[in-house]
C-alpha cells in the first residue's frame, strides 16, 4: 500500500468534472453519470479550455471547485500515431495530467479518478498481467511515449496520496471500443480500424481485405459502456492509491477478431495478412481478479458490443477512406 486514503461517499449532488468528455471514454462516462442521476456535471470543450494550459486549468478549478474529478482526457492513438508522434504523445499527456492532478489537490477535490492504460505494462509481462507487473521490464517500443506519460500520471497520483493523503485512484483499462470511437484508419485502434475496413471493403464489393501483421497477437477488448460502469463502481467502492486493472478477463486473437468483425459487417471476402507491418505486443490480457473480488464484472459480450458499435458507425459515418 502506497498510502492510506480516507473513504469518500459519492453523492448525486457532487460536482463532477469529467475531463475529456468529448472522447470515447469521457462520452461514455457522461452518459452513465446522467443515467444514474448525477446532474451536477462539469465539462469544458477544447475550445473553452486547453488542458495543456496551466493557468487555464488553475482558473477553472479555482472558480468551479469540483468535488470529484475524472481524468479521461488524453492524446491517444494506434500503433502508427504513437510511432509517428512520440514527442506529442509524451509531452501533451504529461501537461494534461500534471495540470489537472495538481489543480485538483490545490483546490481540495475530494476524489480524483485517473484513467491509465494497459500499455503501461512491460512488453513481455506475465499473462494475464497482474498490477504488480508495473515497471518490471521494458515497455513495448511502439507506444512507449504514451505508456511513460501514463506511468508518470500514476506515480503523481500515488505521490499525492502518500505525501498529502489525497484520495486519488488510478484505473488501468484494457483495450476499449464502442460508440463514439475513432474510425480514422491512420490514427485509430485495431477494432474500429478493422470495422471500418470491413465496411468499406463490403461497400466496394472487394474480394479481399488486407490486415496489418500476422493475426497472431491476442488482445482483450472491453466495451466503453462497461468501463464507465466500472469507473462509477470504483469511485464509490475503491479508495486505494494502488492501481487496479479494469477488463473482462478474456482475450481473442487479431485473426479471430477480424473474422468476427467481417461476419457482423457482412464482408464475405478473404483476409490477407501483411506480415511486413508490426504486430505490437504478442499478448495483452489483464488479471482482473482484484476487480472481480470487489464485486464488479463486465456485462457486454464482444459480439454484442461490436454489433452495437457497428450500428453507431452506420448512423455516424466518417469520411470515405481511400485506404484498402
Amino acid at each position: 500500500m502506497v498510502g492510506g486514503n480516507h473513504r469518500i461517499v459519492v453523492q448525486k449532488t457532487d460536482k463532477i468534472f469529467v475531463a475529456g468528455h468529448r472522447g470515447l471514454v469521457g462520452g461514455a462516462l457522461l452518459r452513465k453519470l446522467k443515467e444514474e442521476g448525477f446532474d451536477n456535471l462539469l465539462t469544458r470543450d477544447h475550445s473553452q479550455l486547453d488542458l495543456r494550459n496551466e493557468a487555464g486549468v488553475d482558473l477553472l478549478f479555482a472558480e468551479e471547485k469540483p468535488n470529484i474529478v475524472i481524468l479521461a482526457a488524453a492524446r491517444v492513438g494506434g500503433i502508427k500515431a504513437n510511432a509517428d508522434l512520440p514527442v506529442e504523445f509524451l509531452l501533451e499527456n504529461l501537461q494534461i495530467q500534471n495540470n489537472v492532478i495538481r489543480s485538483a489537490h490545490k483546490t481540495g477535490v475530494d476524489k480524483l479518478l485517473f484513467l491509465g492504460s494497459s500499455c503501461i505494462y512491460p512488453k513481455h509481462a506475465p499473462q494475464p498481467i497482474p498490477e504488480t507487473a508495473l515497471l518490471s521490464g521494458p515497455l513495448e517500443p511502439t507506444n512507449e511515449s504514451y505508456a511513460i506519460a501514463k506511468i508518470a500520471g500514476i506515480k503523481l497520483c500515488q505521490a499525492y496520496a502518500r505525501q498529502y493523503g489525497a484520495n486519488f485512484i488510478s484505473l488501468m483499462p484494457t483495450n476499449l471500443y464502442g460508440s463514439g470511437d475513432n474510425f480514422d484508419l491512420l490514427s485509430s485502434h485495431v477494432l474500429p480500424a478493422l470495422l471500418r475496413k470491413a465496411h468499406e471493403a463490403k461497400k466496394r464489393g472487394d474480394c479481399k481485405m488486407t490486415v496489418w501483421g500476422s493475426g497472431k497477437p491476442r488482445r482483450e477488448f472491453l466495451h466503453v459502456d462497461d468501463l464507465a460502469d466500472a469507473c462509477l463502481f470504483l469511485l464509490e467502492k475503491y479508495d486505494s492509491p494502488e492501481i487496479i486493472n479494469v477488463g473482462c478477463g478474456e482475450d481473442i486473437s487479431i485473426r479471430e477478431l477480424a473474422e468476427l468483425i467481417c461476419e457482423i459487417v457482412g464482408f464475405k471476402g478473404d483476409l490477407l495478412w501483411d506480415a511486413s507491418k508490426p504486430d505490437g505486443t504478442p499478448r495483452k490480457l489483464l488479471d482482473v481478479s482484484r476487480l472481480h473480488a470487489l464485486g464488479w464484472r463486465h456485462t457486454i459480450a464482444l459480439r454484442e458490443g461490436i454489433a452495437r458499435t457497428y450500428e453507431w458507425f452506420l448512423q455516424n459515418p466518417p469520411q470515405e477512406s481511400s485506404q484498402s
